[in-house]
């Protein structure tokens, strides 16, 4: 499983968006490995479309109907027909603990999946006592790299992330500067299930070409 996200780069953002989608359709098809793109919210009923593919978006707010002008209300992200949420992104961190687990709550509520990112292994510890759909593991340093992968540079921790998850029953996802097909054949075997991965695809000459690579590493 590859989390694509598109972060607001221009090649992730309204018609790229969807061309780029059209994209990981064909690889998923081709590989027969799960993708599933994480677009920005205003390109997100678009993109689900034109695409068989499950569409995650990147953040919502913990918030119900109301007064809440500029926030994202979970039920009308899943209204459009949005899968789930990544949620506490190391570029959109949550201000508190309690905004966190209510974020988590009400987009599990209306029928969302979620992902929970943590920076280190103690804040995982804490995200994987709010029971998401999975956790993610995403050294801040490393977030964007395109030539240092956790899995190169912090392999010890990535198993000790799938300690943790495992004594939770929730999946581990892997980011940061993944970019190879053996950063993702040395975390598969240190207990990761999935990855996240952005500027490696978003950005590439050839996202077709560096996607296909990184699902050669599931095999």
């Amino acid at each position: 499983m590859i989390f694509v996200n598109y972060k607001t780069y221009e090649q992730g953002s309204g018609i790229n968006a969807v061309n780029l989608t059209k994209i990981l359709e064909e690889v998923a098809r081709q590989s027969q490995i799960k993708i599933i793109p994480v677009v920005q919210v205003i390109d997100a009923e678009a993109i689900i479309t034109s695409t068989t593919l499950e569409i995650w978006v990147q953040h919502i707010d913990p918030i119900s109907y109301g007064a809440h002008t500029g926030w994202t209300l979970p039920e009308e992200v899943a209204r459009i027909g949005v899968s789930g949420v990544f949620l506490n992104h190391s570029e959109h961190k949550f201000n508190n603990f309690d905004n966190l687990y209510t974020a988590n709550e009400k987009a599990m509520n209306a029928n969302l999946k979620t992902l929970i990112f943590a920076t280190d292994t103690p804040e995982l510890r804490k995200v994987c006592d709010l029971a998401p759909t999975y956790v993610a593991y995403e050294p801040a340093e490393l977030v964007g790299s395109t030539t240092t992968s956790v899995a190169q540079a912090k392999p010890e921790i990535i198993s000790l992330a799938a300690e943790i998850a495992n004594g939770f029953d929730i999946p581990l996802v892997v980011g940061a500067g993944i970019h190879s097909s053996e950063d993702i054949r040395k975390s598969l075997s240190l207990g990761a299930t999935g990855f996240a991965v952005a500027t490696d695809i978003v950005k590439a000459e050839d996202p077709r070409k560096e996607l296909t690579e990184l699902t050669e590493g599931f095999k």
